[in-house]
């Protein structure tokens, strides 16, 4: 039997490829996802790994969240305690030390040459040059230049330094938290730091400078101490145990911090890994049809195959082994070629990745024993699952029926059996998916409704085949016999046109749905800005971190500011649990927003007044007029009223106080954002002045609301894009499908094309009938496709609705029939072939076959 199977798969080698293309492209997408984040996160592990080098104990601060019992403690909410001076001393002199070194560090934004920010977001970073006994800090050895000294100085990587044309002694504009400063380029480093072996930047001040612009002074962000030859690092570790102060800081072996990153990194690569093993498992899901497909057509070709070979001895279990060798050396072919393209994506997508301009370290390409293997597996055992089903049905087939007819029709019972369980599956299922909107977290019900409808749909497709394409009839009248032939073959075989049109069904489904929800959440949030925001302008730091409140200071000294609000977040303690204030300017916020409230007003924001939104109201259990204690930031306690509860949403929510309440509590103040209302609103002249008002600063941002609109269309857009391009090797597949389809379904019906050639249908006619088949069977998955990804983009939508109250249904009519020209294209591209061979059968030859 199994040289059988091999001279099986050697006779219909034409036959099988688009079933070795389909589950190849499925191997290669999960190979090549496995390559991929198996190497940026090797890249990453080591890079980091590289900044531990010289580091073999760590004294790092530990945070406090507790309320102090004094004013003033460090328990204070939000509370960091500091590594001082002192010490960075004690430190140094621990028996088996044979450096200390204090590090402070913080963002800081580089400006090149044509005041463009240099790097990109939490990659570009400033620490301070500490030098040791001989003047020199072994961490950045000088290339050119030297080290900085006093507040007007600095030092640069040499990546960056090269990649903005810098040289010594240039003046170089940053910015740390807000406000541009002017520093002298004294010298030019190398550095084994990962983020900028990864393409970010670094920055070096003196630590006096360091620690001043980074709110440090006198202090530090961390101690690195290097032990003794002879020392190890357990042994450092003990000893410095022993001179630190009780709940302050704690010390932590460099072997330890080397393997918390890499096991950091491996956990932020699991998602995306998951993400994009999710597609590929979508690519293979919509494989498995054309297998099943393509095992079935094969079956029921050889159906006087098989019966002679039951008829000479082969027994049931012989001939569906038979079938599964096949599907065996199918899915081993696959999965070896499956795997030399997934290397190449792998390579690929890292490539990518690095041209998109996100910061992936040098490294060599990984393929890891568990990606071969994992390859293997599922090239095989997704081609053998599903073969097995039609290999089951051949062995079934009566030898003496098998002899006197070539297809086997299913009977009226199966049929009945089939459709109910169909019906069921999808009524539950949509039951599931509607009951589930009005849960407060239906997701798990949603989900379940889901895959329920999705499975009856399927199994009903055949069902539906005949209504569904008759809706062509008028259409395709239009082209003569050729349209009639082709309606009446895409609904001869419902069970082969039901599972050819699943194939491209289900990719529909994930895009629609996906750009549903996409595109109402975006009208939902640029809805949001505008009912919420009266402020003309925003104006915040490019990578979102805190400004410095001189920010603030400087718009409001502009002749044509007409109002300004910062907004800042503090943390306290409110009914013994941590709770952010957030501050604003109390005289001008009502000028600057306008929030919807439920109970109260906003009324005159100072002192001890505050507006709560409502969730939050709902939990304390207060309303207008309520007084309840709350522990600042600096562990002070006071009592704060209650003025209005509104409505909140994503833009505006939380306790909101007077700054000027705030600011005394404040160990640092600093803003999240500015709220900026200009004389003559938004106009291209007023931005421009905020912008020369504020220096030119690369790493600030001045936003308007249609700013905010077009960033947030940007990130939809984006994501939109990501997943259309993981989704079109599902469709991919789905194309190669329709091709197989068609292909054998020619060869099948060699004998009946050479009858129509004989009875006056030309070569034309033969390649139409053949291409509006396929048209048919691609627009039957369109529609499918489309409608489910609608109604699976409304339940989804009711979900979310319950935490964005702006949220509203917004349907992509274009979009709609976009996806719905292309799934005509898909028809006509994948006919091609089928219709060419088709039209190029010779009449007399094709008249003869079996």
């Amino acid at each position: 039997m199994f040289r059988t199977a091999l001279r099986n798969v050697l006779a219909h080698k034409a036959r099988l490829l688009m079933t070795v293309l389909a589950v190849m492209l499925g191997v290669a997408f999960v190979s090549g996802t496995l390559v991929f984040t198996s190497t940026i996160s090797d890249a990453y592990q080591a890079s980091s790994q590289k900044g531990y080098d010289n580091v073999d104990v760590a004294v790092q601060p530990r945070s406090s969240d507790s309320v102090p019992a004094t004013p003033g403690a460090t328990g204070a909410p939000g509370a960091t305690p500091k590594l001082d001076q002192k010490l960075l001393d004690k430190a140094a002199h621990v028996p088996g030390a044979a450096s200390a070194t204090g590090t402070v560090s913080g963002f800081t934004a580089i400006a090149d040459k044509k005041g463009e920010l240099l790097g990109n977001g939490f990659s570009t970073t400033g620490g301070n040059y500490f030098p040791g006994k001989d003047g020199k800090d072994a961490r950045y050895p000088m290339r050119s230049g030297a080290a900085p000294k006093g507040p007007h100085e600095f030092a640069l990587d040499a990546r960056t330094a090269d990649k903005a044309g810098y040289k010594v002694g240039d003046s170089v504009r940053l910015s740390v938290d807000g406000p541009v400063r002017e520093q002298k380029l004294t010298g030019v480093f190398t550095t084994d730091d990962g983020a900028v072996a990864a393409g970010g930047s670094l920055a070096l001040f003196d630590t006096p400078t360091a620690q001043k612009l980074f709110a440090m002074p006198g202090g530090f962000s961390e101690i690195d101490l290097k032990a003794a030859p002879g020392t190890s690092q357990n042994a450092l570790k003990s000893a410095v145990d022993k001179v630190l102060p009780q709940g302050a800081a704690e010390a932590t072996t460099g072997k330890q911090l080397a393997d918390d990153q890499a096991k950091m990194i491996a956990e932020s690569m699991d998602g995306m890994k998951t993400a994009l093993l999710a597609f590929a498992g979508i690519a293979l899901f919509v494989g498995v049809f054309i297998i099943a497909n393509t095992f079935t057509m094969l079956v029921a070709q050889r159906t006087k195959e098989l019966a002679l070979l039951r008829a000479v001895g082969a027994s049931r279990r012989q001939v569906t082994r038979s079938v599964l060798i096949e599907a065996f050396i199918v899915g081993a072919v696959a999965a070896v070629t499956g795997l030399a393209a997934g290397i190449g994506v792998g390579a690929g997508l890292r490539e990518l990745m690095s041209s998109t301009g996100a910061t992936v370290p040098d490294g060599p390409l990984v393929i890891s024993p568990s990606t071969v293997l994992v390859s293997f597996l599922v090239g095989i055992v997704i081609t053998v699952l599903a073969a097995w089903l039609p290999g089951r049905r051949a062995a079934k087939i009566p030898p003496v029926a098998a002899m006197n007819s070539v297809h086997a029709t299913a009977t009226t019972k199966s049929l009945v059996v089939r459709n109910t369980i169909g019906a069921l599956f999808a009524g539950a299922g949509a039951a599931g998916v509607v009951v589930a909107t009005g849960m407060s977290d239906g997701k798990t019900m949603m989900g379940a409704g889901a895959a329920l409808l999705l499975i009856g749909v399927f199994i009903l497709t055949p069902l539906l085949s005949r209504p569904l394409i008759a809706l062509a009839a008028p259409v395709l009248r239009a082209f003569g016999i050729s349209g009639g032939l082709a309606r009446q073959n895409a609904v001869r075989n419902p069970r082969r046109t039901a599972a050819t049109a699943s194939a491209l069904m289900v990719g529909l489904t994930l895009i629609t749905g996906l750009t549903v929800i996409a595109g109402s959440v975006q009208t939902s949030i640029d809805k949001m800005a505008t009912d919420s925001l009266k402020a003309d302008y925003v104006v915040s730091m490019a990578n979102n971190l805190p400004l410095s409140p001189e920010v603030a200071k400087q718009l409001d000294g502009l002749d044509e500011v007409t109002a300004v609000s910062p907004l800042r977040i503090s943390p306290s303690r409110i009914d013994g649990s941590t709770k952010s204030l957030t501050g604003v300017n109390g005289k001008d916020f009502g000028k600057l927003t306008r929030l919807d409230f439920t109970q109260g007003s906003l009324g005159d924001l100072h002192g001890g007044r505050v507006v709560v939104d409502d969730v939050t109201a709902k939990k304390k259990g207060w309303q207008p007029g309520s007084r309840f204690p709350v522990t600042f930031e600096d562990g002070k306690t006071g009592r704060l009223t209650v003025s209005g509860v509104y409505r909140g949403n994503q833009l505006v929510n939380g306790i909101i106080v007077d700054n000027a309440t705030l600011a005394p509590h404040q160990r640092q103040a600093t803003d999240r954002q500015v709220m900026v209302k200009t004389k003559g609103g938004t106009t291209d002249a007023a931005k421009e002045s905020l912008v020369k008002g504020l220096g030119k600063n690369p790493a600030l941002t001045v936003s308007n609301k249609k700013d905010i609109s077009e960033q947030i269309a940007k990130v939809f857009s984006l994501m939109l894009n990501m997943l259309y391009g993981l989704l079109a090797m599902a469709v991919i597949v789905a194309v190669l499908g329709v091709i197989n389809t068609l292909a054998m379904s020619v060869f099948e019906r060699s004998q009946e094309i050479g009858m129509l050639r004989a009875i006056g249908l030309d070569r034309r006619g033969i390649k139409r009938m053949v291409r509006l088949e396929s048209l048919v069977i691609s627009l039957f998955g369109g529609v499918l496709g489309i409608g489910l990804g609608v109604f699976f983009g409304w339940a989804a939508g009711e979900l979310i609705s319950g935490s964005l109250p702006t949220y509203e249904l917004v349907l992509p009519w274009g979009r709609m029939g976009l996806f719905l020209g292309m799934s005509a294209l898909v028809g006509v591209l994948a006919a091609l072939w089928p219709a060419r061979r088709a039209a190029r059968l010779n009449m007399l030859a094709a008249i003869k076959a079996e």
